[in-house]
């Protein structure tokens, strides 16, 4: 395993984080495992050396939370713990959603419950709330890391401008900054690149994107997704634009370079993300050992820089997607 710093936290984080939205319930999705194939999986993360892991509040309705918080009792000082709200909880409580300082303080707080924890390493607002002002979400996740609650403030998917003016926020009132941006980013959607990634290596802010393998589209065929189980029923797959903007052609040089050089697609499409300076640690999520297995490997991986541009000559613009 390789280790990074994440951001300005001074956090060593292992390369590969571990996303945990797989783990919980099959009654959530139903490609969801159950605990017990969850923490296998978790289990062997850790032998691998893997020693960050991002869940939410609102994967498998906060089973995801318990299921690695389980996984990790005992070992807990080793590991670095992400997790993040936003998403309403409960139909019947309006506050459970949103980043209002009452749905973050007691969002927090049932997120501790369940990852059985103190502290979390990493708190991060899932999305962009439009109706609560940012400075009152950036003072409750301030008032958070002060009393003891969290160690750092993360964000996730959103516009370039937005986050610019939290940090410009965070800044002028002396509170505490988001460290970390979750965003989508991959070979098949690379919006990104425009303004949000080079705003995050100029402020240092750690990056950690979700959905490294296009949720399965980089990891098979493009005419072969459906054949699988999450393909059939992932509905949000569709909800994104991986087939646009040359994403069939990317996904076939995916293929013929896997097969030059006797890897996975899935091993190729990653080597490219820890190919880049401004990412840190992809979030990778799995339903099997043998995948995980695989992406641990994708590290050994060195594409030269002509691999990079025939992976990425035939990528056109693509509508934003992600911020919902």
């Amino acid at each position: 395993m390789e280790y990074t710093t994440l951001g300005d936290t001074g956090m060593e984080v292992s390369r590969i984080c571990l996303g945990c939205m797989s783990f919980g319930t099959s009654d959530w999705r139903p490609w969801v495992l159950d605990p017990e194939e969850g923490e296998e999986i978790i289990e062997r993360a850790i032998e691998l050396g893997i020693n960050f892991f991002d869940t939410a509040n609102m994967y498998s309705n906060g089973e995801s939370e318990r299921v690695l918080g389980d996984a990790l009792e005992g070992r807990r000082d080793e590991s670095v713990v992400a997790t993040k709200c936003y998403f309403q909880m409960d139909d019947g409580d309006p506050n459970s959603g949103g980043l209002s300082r009452k749905a973050i303080e007691q969002e927090l707080e049932n997120s501790l419950d369940r990852l059985g924890m103190d502290t979390i390493d990493l708190y991060q607002i899932h999305r962009w709330d439009d109706d609560t002002p940012v400075e009152q979400t950036l003072r409750a996740l301030d008032d958070a890391v002060r009393r003891g609650k969290i160690r750092y403030a993360g964000a996730s998917s959103m516009w370039a401008y937005q986050f610019a003016d939290a940090l410009h926020t965070s800044d002028s009132l002396g509170l505490e900054r988001f460290q970390t941006m979750q965003n989508h980013y991959n070979l098949v959607y690379r919006e990104e690149e425009r303004e949000m990634l080079p705003l995050c290596e100029q402020e240092n802010v750690g990056v950690m994107p979700w959905s490294p393998l296009a949720r399965g589209y980089l990891t098979r065929p493009h005419e072969d997704i459906d054949a699988t189980d999450r393909g059939e029923a992932e509905e949000h797959m569709y909800d994104h634009p991986y087939r646009e903007g040359g994403g069939k052609e990317i996904n076939e040089r995916v293929q013929q370079l896997a097969a030059d050089k006797g890897v996975t697609m899935a091993q190729i499409s990653l080597a490219w993300l820890l190919d880049k300076d401004w990412v840190d640690a992809p979030i990778v999520g799995t339903t099997s050992v043998e995948h995980l297995e695989d992406a641990v490997e994708a590290l050994e991986i060195d594409l030269s820089a002509s691999d990079v541009a025939y992976l990425e000559e035939p990528y056109e613009p693509v509508p934003v997607s992600g911020h919902d």
